[in-house]
Formats: structure tokens, sequence, C-alpha cells
């Protein structure tokens, strides 16, 4: 049983990452407080979402693969580019607003099980993730990020320290949907969707298929037989690889709602350590203890993937070098972003900016951006003169596009349903 779990976790990669990354700090908050709010009729969310996400992260890696450019550069080539800067800067400014209130949930989280105070912990926090980004290879990097994965079975192991779940209720509501037509169960959708369809997750996926694949080199120009068939193994890993991914962070989710849907119904949870404390007199100090661990080895994993996926798309869009498989001095400018972006997020948590203020600011962007995001990304994944033989599938361009149209659909059906008071 060991050696098959070694062997299973050697061949997961970024997908498998890039999913774990899902379930960061501000993920927690969101999915304890649908869980809180609608009780069991959350649940479906988490099932729901899983499609969507594989079609979207198997494209974005789809097209890292196949281009060896990442979605930056591929959007540069074949659109106009103050599109595309506008694009970038959005997600730039969305990505360092999540990365501060992440910091400050890690730090806050922290401090329930370690009596230090706050300002020491998230300079701390933001000390360590860019001590992991500047000075460590890529691989050995990623090797890091894989494990701190692991931190999200905590949210599981809790679900069966804590009492009162009514596990047959929960498993009917999740397979079927209720309520769906009321403006908060449309709310929580949304909520739900704007967590897990990110699209600092697009940029990731796409540049760490090609650090995976290339390293620091460039793909070959010339299409030899032998670079063919790397390319359609690494499209057969990557398949495996993503489904796991998603199916994971949607697993985790539901765990997460559950919890808040039992224990914590009615109560508003406006952060992960809140979740915590409110667990705390309900499960004891060691459900706590698990739950505030949890929020930290995912927000040292994700606040990595936010910071750097806007500087692989800044890089990319001018042109320069990008990579973690690089040194620092190798590419300055991009690892000269990465600490821009993270410093900028840590000063959130010192201006008196309220960190779920500061969630809601910068889901609001990833709101606003997904969907125009997810139509270059069908777009392109489409395109027979960016992806030549290796165009995605007509079932996956489909479901591209009921993605894009979910995305802009839901909100526009949730403030619908609020003017006519559902």
């Amino acid at each position: 049983m060991r050696d098959w779990f070694r062997r299973t976790f050697k061949t997961l990669g970024p997908g498998f990452i890039t999913g774990a990354a899902d379930d960061d700090p501000a993920g927690i908050a969101t999915y304890t407080q649908a869980g809180a709010s609608l009780g069991y009729h959350a649940l479906w969310t988490a099932l729901f979402s899983i499609p969507f996400m594989i079609v979207v992260q198997e494209t974005c890696a789809r097209i890292g693969i196949v281009t060896g450019r990442g979605l930056g550069a591929n959007m540069r080539r074949r659109f106009s580019y103050p599109l595309v800067l506008f694009l970038v800067g959005l997600l730039f400014a969305a990505n360092t607003l999540n990365l501060g209130a992440d910091l400050g949930m890690m730090a806050a989280a922290t401090q329930l099980v370690i009596p230090l105070s706050f300002p020491l912990l998230v300079v701390a926090m933001a000390l360590i993730t860019l001590v992991l980004q500047i000075f460590t290879t890529y691989h050995t990097y990623a090797k890091y990020l894989k494990w701190l994965t692991l931190s999200l079975f905590a949210y599981i192991l809790v679900a069966f320290v804590v009492d009162n779940i009514e596990w047959r209720t929960a498993l009917w509501s999740t397979i079927v949907p209720s309520s769906f037509f009321q403006k908060d169960t449309l709310m929580i959708l949304i909520a739900v969707l704007g967590t897990t369809i990110s699209p600092y997750l697009f940029f990731w996926q796409a540049s760490e298929e090609i650090e995976e694949e290339w390293g620091d080199g460039h793909m070959p120009t010339k299409m030899t037989p032998s670079i063919r068939a790397r390319i359609s193994r690494r499209l057969t890993a990557m398949r495996g690889d993503v489904w796991t991914g998603m199916i994971f962070s949607n697993i985790v989710a539901w765990f997460i709602m559950l919890i808040g849907a039992a224990e914590l119904h009615g109560a508003v949870i406006l952060s992960a350590d809140q979740a915590a404390q409110a667990l705390a007199p309900l499960a004891g100090r060691f459900a706590l203890f698990i739950f505030a661990l949890g929020v930290l080895g995912t927000g040292l994993l994700t606040v990595p993937v936010l910071s750097a996926s806007a500087a692989y798309a800044i890089c990319e869009l001018l042109e320069i070098p990008e990579g973690l498989s690089k040194k620092w001095y190798q590419a300055r400018v991009f690892y000269g972003l990465i600490v821009i972006s993270t410093l900028l997020g840590l000063m959130g948590n010192f201006l008196g900016v309220n960190p779920v203020r500061a969630l809601i600011y910068s889901s609001i962007a990833n709101a606003l951006a997904a969907p125009l995001f997810l139509v270059a990304i069908v777009w392109l994944a489409h395109d027979k003169k960016t992806m030549g033989a290796h165009v995605s599938s007509s079932f996956m361009h489909i479901g591209g596009w009921c993605t894009v149209a979910l995305m802009t659909g839901a909100p526009m059906l949730w403030v619908f349903a609020t003017w006519q008071g559902w």
C-alpha cells in the first residue's frame, strides 16, 4: 500500500498542486460560510463545479504543453496588446489582494495555536514563501508544494472528529440540488464558482506544465517525431493529473461545507480562523488545531501560486525571462514581481484593510475577469494556428463555452433574482 501511494503521488504534478491551491484560506472561509448559511443544501455545489473545473484546467494545461508558452504569451500573439495588458493588470491586482488576505488569515489561524503577535506572524509567512520561491530550484519547490497538499486532509479528519453530522442527508443533498432559484443559494453558487474557477489558476496551470516538461529550457521549434511523441505522452499524463487534482479539491471543499453545515449552521463566518474558533467549543482543541494547520498549509501552498502566476503573465507579455526553474539573477524582473506582489499584499495587513473586505474585492475582480479570460482560453485551444494538430476536442470545446456561459450567466441570474425578490 505504501509503495502504491508513493508511485501514485510521484506521478502527480501541476494539476494536483493547482487543485489543492484552489482550497486556499479564502476558499476555506467561503466553503465554511456556505455550509453555515445554507446547511446541507450547499453540498451539491461541490459536485456541480467539478466538470467545469476539469474542462478549464485541462484546456489551460493543453495550451501550455502544446505551444511551450504560457497563456500570457499566447494571448499576446493572437489578441490586441491593450486588451491583454488590461487583463494581466487585473490579474495582478486581484492576486495581490487575495494574497494579502491569505497571509492575514494564515497569521490569524496560527495565533490560535501559537501565542505570537499578529505582525510577527504575518511577516514570517511572507518571508517563508519568498525564500521558498527565490532560493530553491523548481523541482525542489514543486516537491514542497506537493507535500503541502497533504495538509488538506486535515479537513477530512475534522469531519470525523466533530459530532452531529447527518451523513444520509448530506449524501442526498450532494446529489439532489435544492432551492436553486433562491437568491441566497445563487449567491453561494457564485461565491463557490468564483473561488474554484479563478484566473490565477489558469495561468499557473499552463506555466507549470511548461516548467514540468521543459524546465529552464524551451520547447524545440522543429517538431520531430520524438518531440511529438513526448508531447503526446505529456498530454496523456496531464489528463489524469488534472482530473485527480480537481476531484481532490472538490472533495476537500465538500468536507469543509459539511463541517459548516453540521456544526456552524446559522453562524456568520467571515474568515477561516473564525471557523476554527467556532469549532473549538464544539469539537475540542484538537479539531481547532487541525483546522488551523490546514489553513497554514494551504496558505503556504497558495500564496506562491498567486504571486508567481501574475509574474508569469507579465513577463510573458513583456517577452522577458521568467520561470521558477531559473535562478533569481537569470530572471530578475520575474522574481522582482513576486517580491512586489507579496510585499503589497503584506502591506494591506498593516493599513487597516479588513482581510474579508479585501477578499470581497478580489472576488469581484476575479468574477469580472474570469469570463474574459475563459473566452480567450477556449478560443486559443480550438485555434489550429496556435495548437496545430492538438486542438481541443469538440467535447472539451463545448464544455469550455458552457463554462463561459455559466460564469457569465450565474451573476446575471443572481442580480435578476435579487431584483425580483426571490
